[in-house]
């Protein structure tokens, strides 16, 4: 005997309503994709639950894939046997004698198939019992067991779960529409992306590049990092803007204190030209309230000035350890801490500004023609494309218009 199915748990998913089929068969797609390297995997949806079929797979290398989709609530290890008290005792007891550290159990009987000739009650205690009977060290304990053996009759056959493995929760990636994540490739802007990414949102990405003052290495350390994030998802579009004259221009052109407000606000035009042409419908970026000088209330509205597109800010509330901390979770921090600059740390003025105002920096904005740079920016636009097989496909953007 083995364990030949997972149960799939969705939380969430259950509170969609009329909505909940789609959101079910995006899930269903996502774990298919995710697990597309075990050939014989199947993924079974049946009212009220979700199995993966394991046709021989290890359980344990599908579940390692499980846990990095969202979605997911939570998961079991499964025997799946015909509504037979014979086979359903045989079941149980490998169930309990195959888990590690285990020295008190619990049966949960649920009927769900009323002919079943025994109640929920009965197969608890009849359960119960084969295990005490066929083992020698192990206990009951009703209310805080080491283990709970849960037993399900449907009308198809008798599901045998044991244990319960967390999966991220959230909502299944695509969902949600897609955004423009804004990476720089620090700390935060990737975790930005994994928890907009969390409510079920498809991501592309834009980062802005100025060589030669930010090197091959910068870029490649953002390539790095959106790599990981499509352990999450699927694949992921990085459009990078060569920035290098543009910014030189800002910080020419605009007084010391101005210049973080003003590159800000035209890497937002920037990206909202990307994302009218790509059919995304927002911004999301790394920003966090009160963090550094271009992140107080006041630098975001100036900044916000240029763009109707909404702009997600998932880390606003939080504090740095909490960002780190998700940051080491999803395996992007030892990426952000390369010694490598990204556009947003050169240039940096002595004292920027911490409460732009808005008729200042569109005064300042005036005083020179920007929108020249701003498209050829735009027209010379590499898009690099990576997947979850952790595969980089380059062209050059020549068809944005």
């Amino acid at each position: 005997m083995q364990y030949d199915h997972i149960l799939i748990r969705y939380g969430e998913l259950a509170l969609k309503g009329k909505n909940q089929k789609r959101f079910l068969q995006k899930l269903q797609a996502n774990i298919r994709h995710k697990l597309k390297e075990f050939p014989n995997v199947t993924v079974k949806r049946t009212q009220g639950r979700m199995f993966v079929i394991l046709n021989g797979h290890d359980p344990h290398e599908v579940i390692d894939k499980c846990k990095n989709i969202f979605g997911i609530h939570s998961f079991s290890l499964a025997i799946k046997v015909a509504n037979n008290i014979d086979e359903i005792k045989s079941a149980s007891l490998f169930a309990l004698q195959n888990a590690d550290g285990v020295k008190t159990f619990k049966v949960t009987v649920k009927r769900i198939n009323k002919d079943f000739p025994y109640r929920s009650q009965d197969m608890n205690q009849i359960l119960g019992g084969h295990l005490l009977t066929n083992t020698s060290h192990y206990t009951v304990d009703v209310h805080h067991p080491d283990l709970e053996i849960k037993v399900e009759v449907r009308s198809e056959a008798t599901y045998i779960t044991s244990g319960v493995v967390k999966g991220l929760g959230g909502l299944p990636v695509g969902t949600a529409g897609k955004t423009l994540l804004l990476l720089s490739g620090g700390i935060d802007s990737p975790v930005a992306g994994y928890l907009a990414m969390k409510r079920g949102v498809e991501i592309e990405a834009i980062h802005f590049h100025s060589p030669p003052f930010t090197s091959d290495r910068a870029k490649q350390k953002v390539l790095d990092l959106a790599e990981e994030l499509t352990g999450f998802g699927h694949k992921i579009k990085i459009h990078v803007v060569p920035f290098t004259k543009l910014q030189q221009r800002i910080f020419q052109e605009t007084p010391d204190g101005y210049g973080m407000t003003v590159m800000r606000r035209m890497m937002l035009r920037i990206s909202e030209q990307v994302c009218r042409n790509e059919d995304i419908l927002s911004l999301t970026t790394g920003e966090n309230l009160g963090q550094v000088a271009s992140q107080t209330m006041e630098s975001m509205n100036t900044i916000n000035e240029v763009t109707n597109y909404p702009v997600l800010r998932p880390l606003l509330t939080m504090d740095k350890d909490e960002i780190i901390e998700i940051s080491r979770k999803i395996d992007t921090f030892d990426i952000s801490i390369r010694p490598y600059e990204d556009c947003c740390t050169i240039f940096v003025p002595k004292a920027p500004k911490t409460k732009p105002k808005r008729d200042r920096v569109n005064y300042y904005e005036s005083q020179f023609n920007y929108q020249d740079l701003i498209d050829e920016a735009v027209e010379g636009i590499e898009v690099i494309e990576i997947t979850d097989e952790k595969q980089i496909k380059e062209e050059v953007f020549e068809d944005l218009f």
